[in-house]
């Protein structure tokens, strides 16, 4: 058994190692992306506000920074409270996969359980920059994804999201084949594209779940 940490993965090599393969078109994606919700009052000023602080600063947040001012606010406003499933900061996975004894530490993820994460359906990473000393963003979240998928015991899809800065983008990971989105940006109307996705994501988790 190979011992692997997530940071060493690039897309590349899962392709290669997993056999896993880059679409870009998925059903399931473009439904996550076009979940119909509309918000209202309370919650388009809410998100302003989170924009409003971004906007003086947040290019230059470190990622603490960041995850902590935007990315967990946003995450946590779109969910409704309760024992089933919640979003958890700083979490171990692991798994094994095809020979390889995967683990690593993921910035954020949405996982059934209360006090603490049991099975994952959503997987975040969050990078400052788009290239860092430490890996690489899509290479993780989907590694990450994988690790999900095979303690979902394959029988669900796997969604995630990593950000870059200001950048949003979604993943969904559907058997072997995986699609990524466009870029969403925090900083201006495509603010409120994110929270819909968000609350469109937590929608098709309760689904899994009922």
């Amino acid at each position: 058994m190979i011992q692997s940490n997530f940071r060493e993965w690039t897309l590349d090599m899962l392709d290669d190692v997993f056999k896993t393969q880059q679409v870009f078109s998925m059903d399931l994606l473009d439904e996550l992306l076009s979940f119909p919700y509309e918000l209202n009052d309370f919650e388009l000023q809410y998100i302003q506000s989170l924009q409003a602080h971004f906007m003086y600063g947040g290019d230059d947040w470190n990622e603490v920074e960041l995850e902590n001012k935007f990315i967990s606010p946003m995450i946590v406003f779109a969910s409704k409270p309760n024992q089933l499933y919640s979003y958890f900061l700083e979490r171990d996975l692991s798994a094994d996969i095809d020979g390889y004894a995967l683990s690593g530490r993921v910035d954020g993820m949405i996982a059934t359980g209360f006090r603490n994460p049991k099975k994952p359906y959503f997987c975040l990473n969050e990078y400052k920059k788009g290239t860092d000393p430490n890996g690489d963003p899509k290479g993780q979240v989907l590694i990450a994804m994988l690790v999900a998928q095979k303690l979902n015991n394959n029988q669900s899809p796997i969604y995630g999201c990593y950000v870059i800065g200001r950048n949003w983008y979604f993943v969904v990971l559907n058997g072997k084949e995986y699609a990524i989105s466009k870029d969403f940006s925090c900083v201006d109307d495509e603010v409120f594209d994110i929270y819909r996705t968000l609350k469109g994501l937590n929608h098709r988790i309760e689904s899994f779940l009922n």
